[in-house]
Order: C-alpha cells, then sequence, then structure tokens
C-alpha cells in the first residue's frame, strides 16, 4: 500500500548513485547549489498533545470511521486528499501549496519513549531531553547536538522564546529572542487554569470568576493569537536568513479533552501559518536548505470522550516541511486500526521512535556522525544512517 513509506530526506551524499537507482527509490534531486555551512533546522514543539490521526486523517483505513464517526473526513467532505490514504485537516489545507512543491511530507504513527499517557510535564522532558522518563536528564538534545556539528558556524543556535526551553538548555550557547510577552493564551492554557480556580475560591475570587466563563468568544482573541503566531514565526525565518542555523519555539493549543472539532481546527490553522510565516521570513534561499519538523509529546485517543474531546494517547505525527524535505510523502509503517491493531486497545499503536526521525534530520543537514548522534544526542538509540532510506513496501 502506498501509506508504508519509510523516512525519506534529501541528502546531498548520495547524489552521485540517483543513476544506478531502481524504479522504487524514492531519493529526489538535491540543489548542486547547496553548500554545507547553508543548512538549517527548525524544531517546532506542539504542546498539549498533538492528534496526529486528526492532522493527517488515514480515511482509507475502514476503520477509521467507525473509532471516530463525529471527526473522520473523505475528500468528498472536505478532506484534502494527499496519497490516496490519508488526507489533511481542511484547516490546514493552506500547506498544501508546500505539498505540491515538495516541501512538505509526514512522518506518521510514531512516538517517543513515553509510555504514560498522565503527565504532559513527563512526556514534554521526554521530547526535549530526547531521553525517557526518569534518566534525571536536564539537557536538551538539540542543545547537546550543538556541540558535535563539525562546523562552528552551523552552531549558532536560537529559541523563539521568553526563557530559554529545555529542548535547547545545556553547555552549548543559545541565544534568546521573544517577539511578545503576553502571548494570547490557546483555548487549553485558558482551561487548565479555569480547572484550577475551580478547585480554590480564593484563586476563583483573585481571577474575577474566570473559571465559570466559555474560553473562546469572552477571552480567546483568535485575531491575536494568529498575529502573535504569525510574528513568532516571521521572526525566526529572518533570523535564520541571518546568521543562525538551528532555532525552536513552541505552539500551545493541543490538549483537546473538550469539543475536539472547534479547538483543533484552531491549532491547525495556526500551524499552517506559522510554517507559512517562518518559510516568508526566511525567504526562498534560505528555505531551500532548511528542515522543518514540528513534533509533540503524544497523541490522542481514537475513541472520543464524553465531552466530544480525545483523551492522552500515544502515537501521532510529525510534520516535515523545507527545501531540504523530500516531500509529497507519507513517512510511515501503517499497522492498521482494527481493535486488535490499537495500542492498549484505545490509540494508534507507535511503529517508529520520534528520536529516529530526529536523528536523521541532524545527520542530513549537520554532518553528525552516527557514533556522536547515539553516545551524546540520543544516548543508546541505536541510530543508523541506512535507517534514512527504508524501501518502499
Amino acid at each position: 500500500m502506498a501509506a508504508h513509506t519509510g523516512f525519506l530526506l534529501k541528502r546531498r551524499g548520495f547524489l552521485a548513485s540517483i543513476g544506478a537507482l531502481g524504479a522504487s527509490s524514492v531519493l529526489p534531486k538535491v540543489s548542486l547549489s547547496a553548500t554545507a555551512g547553508d543548512r538549517r533546522l527548525v524544531v517546532i514543539l506542539l504542546r498539549g498533545g498533538m492528534d496526529g490521526v486528526d492532522l493527517v486523517q488515514p480515511y482509507g483505513d475502514p476503520n477509521f470511521a467507525l473509532l471516530r464517526p463525529e471527526l473522520a473526513l473523505t475528500p468528498a467532505t472536505g478532506l484534502t486528499d494527499l496519497n490516496g490514504f490519508f488526507g489533511l485537516h481542511p484547516a490546514a489545507s493552506g500547506l498544501m501549496p508546500l505539498w505540491r512543491a515538495g516541501h512538505l511530507s509526514f512522518a506518521h504513527a510514531i512516538a517517543s519513549p513515553y509510555r504514560g499517557r498522565v503527565s504532559h510535564f513527563d512526556a514534554q522532558d521526554v521530547i526535549e531531553t530526547g531521553n525517557p522518563v526518569g534518566s534525571g536528564s536536564r539537557t536538551g538534545w538539540l542543545n547537546r547536538a550543538l556541540a558535535v556539528i563539525p562546523r562552528t558556524a552551523s552552531r549558532a543556535a536560537v529559541d523563539i522564546t521568553t526563557s530559554v526551553e529545555l529542548i535547547m538548555t545545556g553547555g552549548n550557547k543559545t541565544d534568546v529572542w521573544a517577539t511578545q510577552s503576553d502571548f494570547p493564551m490557546a483555548p487549553d492554557e485558558i482551561r487548565s487554569l479555569q480547572t484550577l480556580l475551580q478547585t480554590d475560591p480564593v484563586f476563583d475570587k483573585a481571577g474575577a470568576g474566570m473559571s465559570g466563563l466559555d474560553p473562546l468568544p469572552q477571552i480567546v482573541n483568535s485575531q491575536a493569537r494568529t498575529a502573535g503566531v504569525a510574528e513568532l514565526a516571521r521572526l525566526a525565518g529572518s533570523l535564520l536568513a541571518e546568521d543562525y542555523r538551528v532555532a525552536s519555539f513552541s505552539l500551545a493549543g493541543w490538549d483537546t479533552h473538550r469539543d475536539q472539532k472547534r479547538d483543533f481546527t484552531e491549532s491547525a490553522r495556526l500551524l499552517s501559518e506559522a510554517v507559512l510565516n517562518l518559510q516568508a521570513g526566511m525567504g526562498e534561499a534560505a528555505w531551500q536548505q532548511t528542515a522543518v519538523v514540528a513534533i509533540t509529546e503524544f497523541g490522542r485517543t481514537l475513541r472520543l470522550n464524553s465531552t466530544a474531546g480525545t483523551d492522552h494517547g500515544t502515537a501521532s505525527a510529525a510534520l516535515l516541511a523545507g527545501g531540504a524535505i523530500a516531500g509529497g510523502r507519507i513517512l510511515c509503517d501503517w499497522s492498521g486500526l482494527a481493535e486488535g491493531q490499537l495500542f492498549d486497545g484505545r490509540d494508534l499503536a507507535p511503529t517508529r521512535d520520534i528520536r529516529e526521525l530526529l536523528a536523521a534530520l541532524l545527520f542530513q543537514q549537520f554532518d553528525i556522525t552516527a557514533t556522536n548522534l547515539n553516545a551524546k544526542v540520543f544516548p543508546g538509540l541505536g541510530f543508523e544512517p541506512s535507517s534514512l532510506f527504508i524501501k518502499m513496501n
């Protein structure tokens, strides 16, 4: 089935062998003007647990609509078809020009080593440190990677935030740039605050009854959030167009415990805005040498809960964008959504470790050796360069 492909990314070092490859090869053309020092990497953290099965819907799996009759779409009902099996949520359809240009792919059914389905904090620690829960590590994998990038100029890193996030924390220099300190709260953040306020009358009084408000119409300013995301992403792009080669920033709003259809639509739209404004801020020359990856701490349950939302799950999807990406592909080993194929009987089953994808990007973009990736960036991962190019099934 066309849905089953591996991690397929561009790689300059394989140019010489392209002519000898068979029809099953998926190695794309690479610009001969690219130089090692031009390559860039952007990591976007999707905080809250992004539902990959909603963003990239497996409408070709007959069990999908049975599990999610309220959310499942098809190309006939608004889904944007990607490859005859998967389709893109309509709120993210603004990304389709990148797909058609070969600058957008998705890695599906992937997950970090976290299996707790309870704590956002523990799960986010795992994707930011690159180590399992309980490792005690307080340095980020992206910061550790800076130390083993062969070219000094390629180590220039920036975190687009008000303070350094864990993913960029460590002994290697990282700059911090903030677009604004009063970034509008996402719906899931507001609901978490409401829950806190409801449990304590003193806090509730201090919040002027905020716990009883419906967050979207009265608190969340959608236009302000859109403008904030656009500003943040354009800033990241403009910095990468100059001296920076590594950047990260976060997008909240993915904890869709309630009314997923409404809240997920808003978050997916903002993700699209972020990627497109990142590209615009960067300019075409820098974009051609850039790999963008958007990752999340865990996915969501396949069945909706009693409040029309989804609970914490396991596997999700990662977005890959940029001129350095072999675009127009769904990268996954799809295990299916039949009852016996679900993880714990409720989630999309993980088939690949998300750290493999991240290691592949570091290997591709900055020539970090497999030895350094496995010993210093993702200790014990066992990454092999051959895993970049898995033959299509």
